[in-house]
């Protein structure tokens, strides 16, 4: 764990017992979380996101368990965490989370300030009036307007937007370290979303907090994040900065996740599609999980699980053709529209930037 590394989790198994069968639910997941950076973890419903970043706050259902694996935070391995209270010195105070829906994160028979109030003199010890001040300024901090008035309304008072204001604003009431955003944005609208998504960056900045993003739009990640980790069937499979994602992915499910993205197709051309469903995490898997979906798997992908092979010293991937004696093979053609894109919206960007120095420096002469 280096020095800007704020969390790191290693080999996490953990399981769920349900009707007396084991689901393997994360199988060996292994990421590093850096200070003041935002993390987007990506992939398809079921892939074990949520699963993960629950581990981080002791929120397991109680049919679930940590079977293997360390959780590094402050010198502390938080696998290892079995009492409420110990997790209580970490969770809201440390390490906080927004969660996907916020009426379910809302207690509706409370006042919005009130739940926020009561966050704050939990974990920060505050007495009623300090922590009601701290409750106002975090409202007003996460954009909303009249606190005061705010303060004593009931979450059906406000719009979904108002809501996830508040399940944010109760979140940094603490002033946690790390916060974990568990798909904030997807009951919203789309310009909700981006004032969501702005809102989250602007507190990220402003409080220097490290942020975990899990989400299944890629279109989110390269707005908001500066790293992703893929997650494939309770495993990262691949894990670098965005600009080396979205430019040169390598794992086959990345790939795949990535030519899906709608702003990719041709009109009169049918979407790309993946093809097939996720395993099923009730039964052993034998080597690559994406393989029986993957029209490009090596014979070796059904047979042995591939280790994680670095492709710089900032991005890595699981999977086979990374092997130095495997063939080469191209990705698919999508992606290259994808990287002619960025390409284009550089070079844009280039011209927009040297346009503006260009303007400064006549205006300074």
């Amino acid at each position: 764990m280096s020095e800007t590394t704020i969390l790191t989790a290693e080999g996490l198994e953990v399981s769920f017992t349900l009707r007396g069968r084991r689901l393997a639910a994360l199988r060996g997941a292994s990421l590093e979380l850096c200070r003041g950076e935002t993390l987007a973890v990506v992939g398809e419903s079921g892939s074990g996101k949520s699963v993960f970043a629950k581990t981080f706050l002791g929120m397991l259902d109680k049919n679930g368990r940590i079977e293997r694996g360390s959780i590094r935070f402050d010198g502390m391995d938080l696998a290892q965490f079995r009492s409420e209270r110990d997790w209580l010195s970490v969770r809201g105070k440390r390490i906080a989370m927004v969660f996907q829906d916020p009426m379910t994160a809302l207690n509706p028979l409370k006042t919005v300030g009130e739940q926020i109030r009561e966050t704050a003199a939990l974990h920060r010890g505050l007495d009623r009036k300090t922590s009601r001040t701290a409750a106002l300024e975090t409202l007003e901090r996460v954009g909303i307007h009249d606190p005061e008035l705010r303060y004593r309304q009931y979450p059906h008072e406000f719009s979904g937007g108002m809501r996830q204001r508040v399940v944010i604003a109760a979140a940094i009431a603490c002033g946690p370290e790390i916060l974990i955003c568990d798909e904030p944005t997807t009951a919203l609208d789309v310009t909700v979303q981006a004032q969501i998504l702005d809102l989250i960056k602007s507190l990220q900045r402003d409080l220097g907090m490290s942020v975990l993003f899990i989400t299944h739009d890629l279109g989110v990640v390269a707005n908001i994040a500066q790293r992703v980790a893929v997650m494939y069937a309770g495993q990262v499979v691949e894990a670098g900065t965005v600009d080396e994602i979205f430019r040169d992915p390598r794992a086959p499910y990345t790939w795949a996740l990535l030519a899906s993205l709608p702003q990719l197709g041709i009109k009169g051309e049918e979407l790309y599609a993946i093809k097939g469903t996720p395993p099923s995490l009730f039964k052993e898997i034998k080597g690559d999980a994406f393989a029986p979906r993957n029209p490009l798997a090596l014979e070796v992908d059904f047979v042995a699980e591939p280790p994680e092979f670095d492709v710089s010293p900032t991005h890595w991937a699981k999977t086979w053709l990374l092997d130095p004696r495997a063939p080469r093979i191209e990705p698919p053609e999508t992606l290259k529209r994808l990287r002619e894109r960025l390409a284009a919206d550089r070079r844009r960007g280039s011209a927009v930037a040297g346009g503006a120095k260009n303007a400064a420096q006549g205006g300074s002469r």
